[in-house]
């Protein structure tokens, strides 16, 4: 599978790290945000060399992988016609600070994720990038086959987009696991064990057995709302 071209939707920290990953490793990275391109121009220069800034139409328009990087209650604000038939890998997470104290993002019956696939319902969405901090994503990433390097984990429910995404993982420097469907990636979220994990794949695979194997045998009604 060839290299593709990326459009990171979000300029923060995030957005910028997946950005200099994404050109590092030889992919056409463009990056957009809901500023001026100009705006973001020097922040790219410095922090992403190679990637391109342009606007938000221009890139959901022309770029067949969209990577959101964006604060979790903007997702309805994307156009779901621009996005439809292409892969959108969620990296995005729920802050209470900035998408609100009252909303409710993830529940026992439908994850962050998910929910963004019912939005674009004519995407395949991936859940990925989205539990390792920005700085760790900036300073852990390693050659293919490279010791000790971190993994990944990838949640989705089409088998293509997932092997498409896992590809990305990788190339961008970790070594990518899969977990399930969109439904699995609630571990991944915040108030998770695994939110923050910055871990080998044998000791990510370990953990995530461990998660699993305890949710099977309880249940959980716990949902990710903001603090009371």
């Amino acid at each position: 599978m060839e290299k593709s071209r990326i459009g990171i939707l979000g300029a923060g920290k995030l957005g910028l790290a997946l950005a200099k990953l994404g050109a590092e490793a030889g992919y056409e990275v463009w990056i957009a945000s809901r500023k001026p391109a100009e705006k973001n121009a020097l922040a790219v220069e410095i922090l992403a060399p190679g990637a391109k800034v342009t606007n938000v139409e221009e890139l959901l328009a022309e770029m067949p992988i969209i990577l959101l990087a964006i604060p979790l209650s903007n997702y309805p604000s994307i156009s779901k016609e621009q996005l439809a038939g292409k892969l959108v890998i969620d990296a995005m997470n729920y802050w209470w600070e900035v998408d609100g104290k009252d909303a409710i993002y993830s529940t026992i019956e439908e994850s962050s994720s998910e929910r963004v696939q019912h939005y674009l319902h004519e995407s395949n969405v991936i859940k990925a990038f989205n539990h390792m901090g920005y700085h760790d994503l900036e300073a852990e990433a390693r050659p293919h086959s490279a010791p000790n390097r971190k993994a990944i984990a990838i949640a989705g429910d089409d088998a293509q987009a997932v092997d498409q995404t896992a590809k990305i993982v990788d190339d961008f420097g970790f070594d990518p696991v899969v977990i399930g469907g969109l439904a699995a990636g609630r571990i991944l979220e915040p108030g998770s064990e695994l939110f923050g994990a910055n871990q080998t794949k044998a000791n990510l695979l370990s953990l995530i057995e461990r998660i699993q194997g305890e949710q099977r045998s309880t249940p959980s009604t716990a949902k990710i709302e903001s603090a009371t």
